[in-house]
């Protein structure tokens, strides 16, 4: 992996060249939370499959993630911070637009992104997130507490203790994770939201729980379009082949 400072703060990446001919349209990957790059876009064929697909492909681990640096105050965490994290990373690599993709809390740094730099947005993908981006305030906060407890087996709440197993089998920083969840929560109203305008894709899983209806948030967006992942939770969505395939249709035909 490679890194470089976004003011001040160690974020690690991966920049992996287009097979065959490049088409010249760069694509950055934003992972969720207490995941990684590897494990959320590496492990699950996106990263193979969008450079065989001639893109040039840059996943980031998010800050308090993955080879990036951990910090413990929530307020270093916001989305909007975070969003910054990617655009530096676009700026250090020369890039002055790409598709950026996310998944999950990399999903809500992404529309933070669309609508801080707009200019710098070539379409936006947002998997794993609904309509809680607006109504609600991202991973429930027990998930932080969950991250502070001395073992699992203390956890009776199945998301708490899905995400806390997660956490571990990622290899994660518990303590950076918990400042992560309680500084992340930012929503966008309505009206930020119409400000959007880069071409947009909101994939779900039929079954997922926690992203909220991606048809209720791709009405608000004015140049939106929703995917349904048929029955396939929060977990099982990111690397389903219809969601890859649904992808790589919108890259093909969005302008």
């Amino acid at each position: 992996m490679q890194s470089f400072s976004s003011d001040g703060v160690r974020i690690a990446f991966i920049d992996v060249a287009a097979e065959g001919e490049d088409r010249g349209e760069p694509i950055i990957l934003i992972h969720g939370f207490a995941s990684n790059h590897a494990v959320n876009w590496v492990n699950t064929l996106w990263v193979k499959t969008l450079a065989r697909a001639g893109r040039r492909v840059i996943a980031l681990d998010n800050r308090g993630h993955g080879q990036s640096e951990k910090l413990y105050d929530p307020a270093a965490y916001d989305s909007f911070i975070m969003a910054e994290d990617a655009r530096r990373l676009l700026d250090h690599l020369d890039i002055a637009r790409a598709d950026v993709m996310g998944y999950s809390m990399g999903a809500r740094i992404s529309a933070h992104l669309a609508l801080a730099h707009p200019d710098r947005v070539r379409s936006l993908l947002m998997g794993g997130l609904g309509i809680h981006l607006v109504e609600g305030v991202g991973l429930p906060m027990g998930i932080a507490d969950a991250m502070e407890v001395a073992s699992a087996d203390e956890l009776t709440d199945p998301l708490q203790r899905m995400f806390r197993l997660f956490a571990e089998q990622t290899g994660s920083d518990l303590k950076a994770l918990a400042a992560c969840i309680r500084g992340s929560r930012q929503t966008l109203t309505r009206v930020e939201i119409e400000r959007i305008m880069a071409p947009t894709l909101i994939s779900v899983g039929t079954k997922d729980e926690i992203a909220g209806s991606p048809h209720e948030l791709a009405a608000l967006i004015p140049d939106a379009q929703a995917l349904d992942i048929p029955g396939r939770d929060h977990n099982l969505a990111v690397g389903d082949k219809t969601h890859r395939a649904g992808v790589l249709q919108f890259l093909d035909e969005r302008a």
